[in-house]
């Protein structure tokens, strides 16, 4: 059986305040962000964030994402990226490769399918991340901590890429 989950990011501003999210179901997503990134840190993040929180499954994972540039990324560009030494085809550094070199090394041995869904388009998953991304941005703006979420059970602490803040955390929207 195929784990299905759906991941985004958000950024308010481009860069702003920015969050990511990833929903398998109510009970299991998690969401984060920073006080500034882009849009494209948010929708890698998410991705990232969940093939760490389900390194241990062991069925195949299908990624639905919104963000063409995630899926080529990771599913066409990256080896050419690799082969010269992660600048593009003009000569130009890739953008974000902490981000991409983290990806591929958690893509390393899994089974790991992603498709493109429209976003804004009702889909219920796509809308639940979106939501918890969107979500996790505004807190930032606020200057308020996410509910980062109840994550993935029996999921170890995930490495993040992002700024902590000390301020007191606020209730998550419903999801579905």
């Amino acid at each position: 059986m195929t784990l299905t989950a759906a991941a985004d990011g958000s950024a308010l501003g481009n860069p702003g305040p920015a969050g990511w999210a990833w929903v398998i179901d109510e009970d299991r997503w998690r969401a984060g962000g920073w006080p500034r990134a882009t849009n494209n840190q948010g929708e890698l993040m998410a991705v990232l964030d969940l093939l760490h929180a389900t390194a241990e499954v062991t069925e195949p994972l299908l990624v639905q994402c919104d963000s063409q540039y995630v899926i080529n990324s990771v599913t066409q560009w990256m080896p050419g990226w690799k082969r010269r030494g992660w600048r593009k085809a003009d000569g130009k550094p890739v953008l974000n490769r902490e981000l991409l070199e983290a990806l591929d090394a958690a893509l390393v041995g899994r089974d790991v399918k992603f498709e493109w869904v429209k976003g804004h388009a009702g889909h219920p998953l796509n809308e639940a991340a979106d939501d918890r991304a969107r979500w996790a941005a505004e807190a930032y703006q606020r200057g308020v901590e996410p509910d980062r979420g109840p994550g993935f059970t029996g999921a170890g602490p995930t490495p993040e890429v992002q700024v902590q803040s000390a301020a007191a955390k606020q209730a998550p929207p419903t999801l579905f």
